[in-house]
């Protein structure tokens, strides 16, 4: 092996090979990124143009996550799907202009032709061309609990997705690989569903006040004070809206002066908060520790363009879970350097919150580290709760602060109480202080079906993105056609999926994202696994060139790593 192969082993990627015996490299190369306490020596993952080792005494266990780079071929096919839609919409718009083909887009009329356009070129182009073709596979109407199995309202277009009629025939049981019901408390019946029954005989269902008004009821300071013990902080505030959560928090806690340092792959809510607050925003790469240290170091050294001055704060925003990749924030190593460089730290934990960690207490608890290590805690009750809305964990002093100057919390109507309920029932029940072990089963199911769901696919020869423990599984399409035909060939088979692609995604890295539930039974996923096979059979899907699957306790030797 020659030095310049060798050195992208370093940081822990296993360089497996394809059947024929030859490197895969970027024409099907695997990273496994493989993070351990062991007593041998082991490398660390490598991201592109990382090739500095980390310190793994900072994890407490394995900490395993897989990326294996886009074949070749299949890049260039794809970017060739694109130029070839892209020439047939400039087609279609050369003979929509001249009426010969009808236009049901909204354009500019000629009279406002000097005015400011309402609406950006590329962005229409796209819609028009592109996302119509295949715009049946979102939006779909849901007439039944979204649980583990679902109702859909059958719909049909004559006028290629332009429009969509209703047949009045409901599509019965369709598995949900969609939802973010990672435990499973998205459901009609049961020990929530009738605790915010009562909370909506008691309360009613509208509040009609903000909090610092009359919309502060028992129910919302007993929910806090939940979270505040569930998260293992001092005090804690919750928001009638996720996304409201991040984008009208941040503001208020940065500002002119103060440097926010992004990972690439935060969350609409995150990356809006930070422009609203007028702070300087620099990203850096996803989950590259090398990336976010060298920002830090030039922000210390550099200090504020022009005056140099040193920046009023330096806030680190991360995710627990990225919901678009499946990996987890390697926070051992962000707090490691939080603390060095004397920055403060911003952990979305959305999708982790409840469906990570032995306790469901999120990435924090899935690590082990200390709750104080985290300045500010965030998270949503939309998913593993099945409710609404989001929260804000820390010192009582940034709690009180947030209380006097977030929008959010002044301008906001306060959450309804049935959904509060819903809230604390359900955080009761993860807590086990329902004097059940329901809590700790959904945990242990969750966990089991995590496993299973990726390995299967793994096995089936699919690419697959994001950490082994992550409940949400991207498993890659590529391919533009691919995108609208996966999504149709699931529901002919009963299966409820979401499919994603550009501009949600890099434009060769479109992928159907599935999200693994603890009310999923194992015959449910053997139902979905099984129709996920005949389609990836039918569309070409399993484009792995691995040959090996990925080692049961995710590492590998030295010496194995370095076999050629």
């Amino acid at each position: 092996m020659t030095e310049s192969s060798a050195n992208k082993l370093l940081n822990g990627d296993a360089c497996h090979l394809t059947s024929n015996g030859r490197k895969a490299s970027k024409n099907g190369f695997v990273k496994n990124h493989c993070l351990f306490q062991q007593p041998q020596k082991y490398r660390r993952p490598r991201v592109k143009n990382q090739n500095v080792t980390h310190n793994s005494s900072l994890y407490k266990k394995p900490f395993v996550e897989s990326f294996e780079e886009t074949p070749l071929l299949v890049a260039v096919l794809t970017y060739m799907g694109y130029g070839i839609l892209t020439i047939f919409g400039y087609l279609r718009d050369f003979l929509r202009h001249w009426n010969i083909e009808k236009c049901h887009v909204a354009r500019e009329r000629d009279e406002q032709k000097d005015f400011v356009p309402l609406y950006q070129d590329f962005e229409n182009f796209y819609t028009r061309n592109l996302y119509m073709r295949i715009r049946d596979n979102w939006n779909r109407p849901i007439c039944s609990v979204p649980g583990a199995k679902m109702d859909l309202v059958e719909r049909v277009s004559y006028d290629y997705n332009w429009t969509f009629e209703h047949t009045g025939r409901v599509v019965k049981d369709v598995i949900n690989m969609g939802s973010y019901n990672y435990l499973g408390f998205a459901e009609n019946t049961g020990t929530c569903a009738d605790a915010a029954l009562e909370a909506t005989h008691k309360y009613g269902v509208g509040v009609g006040s903000t909090r610092c008004e009359m919309g502060n009821l028992d129910i919302h300071e007993e929910l806090e004070q939940l979270v505040a013990r569930f998260l293992g902080v001092e005090s804690s505030m919750a928001f009638g809206m996720g996304f409201a959560t991040n984008s009208m928090n941040i503001p208020a806690l940065t500002g002119k002066g103060c440097l926010i340092l992004s990972d690439e792959l935060n969350h609409a809510s995150l990356v809006l908060g930070a422009r609203l607050s007028g702070s300087t925003i620099r990203v850096f790469k996803h989950n590259n520790m090398q990336s976010l240290e060298k920002l830090l170091r030039d922000a210390i050294i550099h200090g504020q363009p022009r005056t140099h001055r040193p920046w009023k704060k330096i806030l680190i925003v991360v995710e627990g879970i990225y919901s678009m990749e499946g990996s987890i924030v390697r926070l051992p190593e962000v707090i490691a350097l939080k603390k060095r460089y004397k920055a403060y730290l911003y952990l979305d934990e959305a999708h982790s919150i409840g469906a990570l960690g032995p306790n469901g207490k999120g990435v924090v608890d899935y690590f082990g580290l200390d709750p104080k290590d985290v300045d500010i805690m965030m998270g949503t009750f939309t998913k593993s709760f099945g409710a609404a809305g989001g929260y804000i964990g820390g010192k009582k002093e940034l709690i009180d602060y947030l209380r006097h100057h977030s929008h959010s919390a002044l301008y906001a109507t306060s959450m309804s109480p049935p959904v509060a309920q819903q809230i604390i029932t359900s955080m009761k029940v993860i807590m086990g202080e329902d004097g059940t072990t329901l809590g700790a089963d959904r945990l242990r199911q969750l966990s089991e079906n995590t496993t299973y769901f990726r390995r299967k696919l793994h096995d089936m020869g699919f690419i697959i993105y994001g950490n082994d423990d992550s409940p949400v599984v991207p498993m890659m399409l590529y391919m533009p056609a691919k995108i609208g035909a996966f999504g149709r060939e699931m529901l002919k088979r009963n299966i409820g999926t979401v499919v994603v692609g550009f501009p949600a995604t890099p434009i060769i890295e479109s992928r159907a994202r599935f999200c693994v539930s603890a009310a999923h039974t194992r015959e449910m996923l053997d139902t979905a696994l099984e129709a996920i096979s005949e389609v990836g059979d039918l569309l070409q899907l399993k484009y792995s060139r691995r040959e090996l699957p990925l080692p049961a306790l995710g590492w590998m030797p030295e010496e194995s790593l370095l076999q050629d």
